[in-house]
């Protein structure tokens, strides 16, 4: 983090969710799958998707809505919108840009940032700077997906993983010694090809993981992705922590990206930290990618699970392969 007399902090938040329910029970009749499975391997039991009709800006819009009325802000008051996602509206418009327009966030620069499962705390950081620096003074980050429109709904070892919504924050300048205390980002491109999905140009190797009917799906080698989740959750919290001269046991939550609970269990061993101390609510979203970590945050706000002084660890991995870190000393 850049050294500043200014201290960043959370002041609004807000959630958006599609009304469809998929349970592990409905994927049972799609494909050869069955819920003691799911449950058994990822701890997920159903999970939200977007209607036909719906689209990742207007998750993303309405989550940045409650955000604003949380904060007691407007959307004038808004200085950068960024919107991390992997199911954008569109290549272009970003789709940070349709949504200043939906929320009327008019003087707000806008922009995506592409980090998969990573991207809320690559979003962090990177938003953070512009106050600490004092080039803006409010800024919005949105986490927002709809991965249901680029699974292969026959392909059972993906399809049962994913998840649709959307979380929002607003960065501020708080009070002295709360807020962002260190962020760490990380990526590995040399093993990205665990875990993609093509746009412009897909190569004969990428082709041939796919059906040919099917080639803009995602596509996932889930040894690997697993064996670097479990190995990079701990060396990332541990990175962050060490940047603001803190320890595992100062710690009074951590809120991970929700991948999959054998790798939160995985992390509690290694950290050597009780399970509890590891915020969960994968058994009814998913995965959700880039809002994952948005919206486990509101959620174990609003639970009672964080309250003032508390230091909070935010951790994200996924495609990239990225990884993401972030300290923070809960100022509301």
């Amino acid at each position: 983090m850049i050294q500043s007399s200014r201290n960043v902090g959370i002041v609004g938040m807000g959630i958006s969710l599609p009304e469809k329910i998929l349970t592990n029970f409905d994927l049972e009749k799609m494909v050869d799958t069955n819920d003691e499975w799911i449950k058994t391997r990822t701890g997920i039991s159903e999970r939200r998707v977007a209607g036909e009709n719906e689209a990742t800006s207007d998750f993303g819009a309405a989550a940045a809505k409650k955000a604003l009325e949380d904060a007691g802000l407007l959307p004038e008051d808004i200085d950068l919108i960024i919107v991390a996602t992997a199911t954008p509206d569109m290549y272009f418009p970003s789709t940070a840009c349709i949504i200043q327009d939906k929320i009327g966030a008019k003087r707000a620069a806008a922009f995506d940032i592409s980090a998969a499962c990573s991207g809320f705390v690559y979003g962090l950081t990177v938003a953070g700077q512009f106050i600490l620096t004092g080039y803006y003074k409010t800024v919005m980050i949105i986490g927002a997906e709809t991965f249901s429109k680029i699974l292969d709904w026959e392909d059972r070892s993906t399809c049962v993983l994913f998840g649709d919504g959307a979380g929002a924050v607003i960065l501020r300048e708080v009070q002295s010694g709360y807020g962002i205390l260190s962020t760490n980002i990380g990526a590995k491109g040399a093993d990205g090809m665990c875990l993609t999905v093509p746009a412009c140009y897909i190569s004969e190797s990428e082709a041939s993981k796919r059906k040919p009917e099917k080639q803009n799906t995602l596509w996932m080698n889930g040894q690997d992705v697993f064996k670097f989740a479990v190995r990079i959750v701990k060396h990332a919290i541990k990175e962050a922590l060490e940047d603001c001269n803190l320890k595992i046991d100062d710690v009074d939550l951590i809120v991970p990206h929700q991948a999959n609970d054998r790798i939160m269990d995985s992390a509690a061993e290694r950290l050597k930290i009780p399970r509890e101390k590891i915020f969960s609510n994968i058994h009814k979203y998913g995965n959700t990618s880039a809002a994952s970590i948005p919206i486990a945050l509101y959620e174990a706000y609003s639970e009672g699970k964080i309250k003032k002084d508390d230091i909070i660890v935010l951790v994200g991995f996924g495609a990239g392969l990225t990884w993401g870190s972030a300290v923070i000393k809960w100022n509301r």
